[in-house]
């Protein structure tokens, strides 16, 4: 461990599980981002690891160039394989104090380190509560990767209270007493009551080990 803001290791382990967690079956499924199924958002997990690895490099490229927007992601065959890995290349990345600090790009947008960092946490969180719902998969994320974002979507929210701009929907209203979870997801300008509609039927799943 070195002296960094936040180890993304925790919660970047969890998004990992819950990709290991998916089956063929459920690719097709859709996701609280109604653009995008369960293929297409493990495809934006992929992609964002890159980028801000990149990012956290200060290796600016087409990787750290390119807008999320710019095409709907995808997985290739061998998704399963690099998206573990390019998540242990991003927390390796992020332990480095350089990170945090002077300018880098992300999505094509010129930002601070540091901002960068609580970006890529915000999207490591928000995102595996994505794809927990999606794949009926119990989500806990790491408290301190949670409370980061939190804090990021509360000064986000502050700035721009319309949500007339930017990366963010418009804020979901959720209790002030809700799990800090449903407070953050809806921050994001999620539903955190959303559910996964009726599955039809399916082949018996295949068997994964324990």
């Amino acid at each position: 461990m070195t002296d960094t803001p936040l180890d993304l290791g925790p919660q970047a382990r969890i998004v990992a599980r819950l990709a290991e967690g998916v089956t063929d079956e459920q690719l097709a499924d859709g996701t609280p981002c109604p653009r995008y199924a369960v293929r297409n958002m493990l495809g934006h997990l992929l992609g964002l690891a890159v980028a801000f690895r990149d990012a956290g490099r200060k290796d600016l490229g087409v990787t750290t160039d390119t807008s999320p927007d710019a095409a709907v992601p995808d997985i290739g065959p061998g998704w399963r394989e690099e998206l573990p890995k390019v998540l242990d290349e991003l927390v390796e990345t992020w332990r480095d104090p350089a990170a945090w600090t002077g300018a880098t790009r992300a999505g094509g947008v010129d930002l601070p380190g540091e901002i960068a960092g609580a970006v890529v946490t915000d999207e490591l969180v928000i995102h595996g509560w994505d794809l927990a719902r999606a794949t009926g998969q119990a989500y806990a994320p790491d408290p301190v990767a949670l409370e980061a974002t939190h804090t990021f979507l509360l000064a986000a929210a502050a700035e721009d209270p319309d949500r007339t701009g930017g990366i963010f929907g418009p804020v979901v209203p959720v209790p002030p007493d809700a799990p800090l979870l449903d407070r953050t997801v809806g921050l994001s300008g999620r539903d955190p009551g959303w559910t996964r509609p009726a599955q039809r039927a399916r082949p018996a799943q295949r068997a994964r080990p324990a």
